[in-house]
Parts: structure tokens; C-alpha cells; sequence
């Protein structure tokens, strides 16, 4: 009778320890998958770059859990499917999340608890918020490994059920739900994400098309394709633009979305 060999799978060492994926029983985690997440985040430095633009006004002195960790938590359980900041009460304690959150499993402190995530979840100013996305664009920017010919923006909202009575959670008969209508925007070709805005739960109104203005250095925008996927587009996106750090000459690009038969 064969038996079956298991190959070696590593991870990152975590306090000089060496970390490798086993199935010789022990503490057990339902969500090994969350150290293949770690890995690109720490990859691409998601929590850090996010959590460097929210002011923190805490006694750094009395803090136990700074904000790339607090971030780095929430955004491994939104992605594992625990949506609500009351399973990180549970969570902390997880071996795999405490792992990928940089701690060892039984010595390591605990994550951060409901409270603190809600805290910090309403800690951002308006402003901060809107330095948090443009972030994320440059990162979607800087992860092509050479100057790209083209790109097409792949733009179109999503509904995202809500339950309770959050504050712009509104009711739609076609839906027949509360929800958000949140705007998310990706890269067709690559399918990584550019920018996601949230949006009060109701159909967008609006004109046609959208251009991002051009910097005084860039008098020559170049055009982005942009195309809707289920339903007619109809507000533009808010001078969705940034500087591509690719681009020596810093070439502010623009958007059209459909509607436009040329540039004005």
C-alpha cells in the first residue's frame, strides 16, 4: 500500500522562529489559508502604507496594539469571511490569524480585541480616508513590473446587504434590501483592484463621463477605457486620477466612461 509523501511548505519566520505548514495534529487552526494572505499583504505592505496615514493620538508609550496591527487583523478576518468585528473576540486567540499577525501561536500576545477594531474603524477623518484610497491606487500602480501600453478600468457597483439601520443603508424595491452601493473599480485585464467607494444605497445620478483635470506638467492626458458590467453607468467617478509613478513625465490619466464619443 503507497502512502503519501507530504512536501516541505514554509512561511516567513516569526520571531526567529521557523514556520512551516504540518499536519502532525496539535493546536489546530479552521483558517490556514490566512498565512497564504499574510504573505502578499506583508508583499505589498497593505496595513503598513494604511495605517501610516491615520493620526494616531494615543500614548505610544501605553499602546499594545499599533495600527498596522489593528488593520492587519481586521483585514485577514474581513477576508476569511468573519464580515463582523465581534469575531476578532474569538480570533485573537486563533493560531493561524496570530501567526500571520507576526505572533507566535502560544507566547505571543493575543490580537486585538471587538472594542479596539471598532475604535479604530471610526478613528479616520474624511481626509484620511480619502489619502487611504488614493494609497491603495498607487499601490495597484506600482505592482506592474514595467510600464504598461494600456489599461482598461473595469467599473461598475455592487450591492452589499446590510442589516440594521446603518447610516445610509437605504431600501431598494428592485433588491427588495437595505443596502450600500458601494463603487468598485479594477484593472480588466489584471483583475487587481484600484479603488473601492462606498456609496449610500441608492441608484447614482449624475451626467455622462468624467475627466481627471491634468497637472500643470502634464498638459497631455492619456486616456483610460472604461466599461460598465450589468447596468448603465451613470455617475462619473470623482476625478478619479493619479500620478503614475511608472511614468517619468508623471502623466496624469484620465477616464471616459460610456457615453462619450470623444474628449472635450
Amino acid at each position: 500500500m503507497s502512502e503519501d509523501t507530504l512536501l516541505p511548505f514554509d512561511f516567513p519566520a516569526v520571531g526567529r522562529k521557523k514556520v512551516t505548514a504540518a499536519f502532525g495534529g496539535g493546536r489546530l487552526t479552521s483558517d490556514g489559508g490566512v498565512m497564504l494572505l499574510a504573505a502578499a499583504e506583508r508583499h505589498l505592505g497593505i496595513a503598513d502604507r494604511l495605517a501610516a496615514l491615520i493620526a494616531d493620538p494615543r500614548d505610544q508609550k501605553l499602546v499594545t496594539h499599533n495600527g498596522s496591527d489593528i488593520l492587519r487583523a481586521r483585514i485577514f478576518a474581513i477576508a476569511c469571511g468573519y464580515e463582523d468585528a465581534n469575531d476578532l473576540d474569538r480570533l485573537r486567540s486563533d493560531t493561524g490569524f496570530k501567526l500571520a499577525c507576526g505572533r507566535l501561536p502560544d507566547s505571543g500576545p493575543d490580537l486585538c480585541s471587538q472594542p479596539t477594531v471598532s475604535r479604530w474603524e471610526n478613528a479616520p477623518t474624511r481626509h484620511e480616508v480619502a489619502a487611504m484610497s488614493y494609497a491603495m491606487i498607487d499601490i495597484c500602480c506600482v505592482s506592474y513590473p514595467r510600464p504598461p501600453r494600456g489599461v482598461t478600468l473595469d467599473i461598475d457597483d455592487t450591492v452589499d446587504v446590510v442589516h440594521g439601520h446603518q447610516q445610509l443603508a437605504l431600501f431598494n424595491a428592485h433588491y427588495d434590501e437595505r443596502y450600500f452601493l458601494p463603487i468598485h473599480v479594477y484593472g480588466a485585464a489584471t483583475a487587481r483592484s484600484v479603488a473601492v467607494l462606498l456609496r449610500p444605497g441608492k441608484t447614482p445620478l449624475g451626467p455622462r463621463g468624467a475627466r481627471a483635470h491634468p497637472a500643470p506638467h502634464a498638459p497631455h492626458p492619456h486616456p483610460l477605457a472604461a466599461h460598465e458590467t450589468d447596468h448603465p453607468w451613470r455617475q462619473p467617478l470623482r476625478s478619479l486620477m493619479w500620478t503614475a509613478p511608472w511614468r517619468q513625465d508623471s502623466s496624469i490619466y484620465q477616464v471616459c466612461l460610456p457615453g462619450r464619443r470623444s474628449w472635450p
